[in-house]
């Protein structure tokens, strides 16, 4: 499963699940650009890969479209296309139910979670199609499928990533991009780990974790796996696919 000689944008590469998948993608010959909206946090991902000719750090917002397009025109002067985009950029919404729900929060999390998406998608579909070849992984979430991962907002905007997937998949898949969906259950990142000290403990979530197969929670490391096959030509036959990747959460 090796990329050797692509070139990879990275969203939420900052931390957590971005970070690991940077350094994967890294480790099996990709150049990368690691995108944060903390530019210093993108720089920290770059300096672990420790390869300066091969990985670029960007600041970015990707719920803003100038910064969205900026950062592909960054990718494309600096290393000359994009085979790869992993449009892993999120946040949550505290398990917000909608009447409590602010119309700026639901507009950080859709403008974050979907809307980033869809910009980041619609900037490198052209130049992917005019090479012949590209790869689009978006990450969902189990929350792409039920109700209760988070409030209103972030379940709204995870079903609409799935969505997002499997109308590009359709509408570009025999333009050369394959487009697919990796969908985490509970993973403990930077995002998550407020849910383990003592006033984030959340004892649904605590249940729920504890009443799956695996009995734990995932690894960023573990997604960055899934990223790679995903990326890889040995997934080549897999279009507007969503992989869920949750320790059998979604079993019951």
């Amino acid at each position: 499963m090796k990329l050797d000689g692509r070139i990879a944008v990275v969203t939420g590469a900052g931390s957590g699940m971005g970070r690991a998948m940077v350094q994967e993608l890294h480790a099996n010959g990709a150049s990368v650009v690691a995108v944060d909206v903390r530019g210093d946090a993108a720089e920290e991902t770059v300096s672990l890969v420790k390869d300066a000719d091969h990985a670029l750090a960007v600041a970015a917002d990707v719920s803003r479209r100038d910064e969205v397009e900026g950062v592909a025109a960054a990718a494309i002067d600096r290393f000359g296309r994009i085979d790869l985009l992993c449009n892993n950029a999120g946040v949550l919404d505290d398990y917000t139910p909608a009447h409590e729900t602010s119309d700026e929060l639901w507009n950080r999390v859709i403008g974050i979670n979907l809307t980033g998406a869809f910009m980041f998608a619609r900037a490198v579909v052209p130049p992917m199609m005019a090479q012949g070849k590209g790869v689009i992984i978006n990450t969902a979430s189990i929350s792409s499928f039920v109700a209760g991962g988070g409030g209103a907002a972030y379940t709204a905007s995870k079903h609409g990533i799935l969505g997002l997937t499997k109308q590009l998949a359709f509408d570009y898949g025999k333009h050369g991009v394959r487009v697919n969906a990796i969908c985490p259950g509970a993973i403990h990142t930077g995002m998550t780990n407020y849910l383990f000290t003592p006033e984030g403990r959340n004892p649904h979530v605590d249940a729920a974790v504890a009443g799956t197969p695996a009995g734990r929670w995932g690894t960023p490391e573990e997604i960055a796996h899934l990223a790679l096959y995903l990326a890889s030509d040995e997934a080549g036959f897999i279009h507007g696919a969503a992989f869920t990747i949750d320790g059998g959460w979604l079993l019951p």
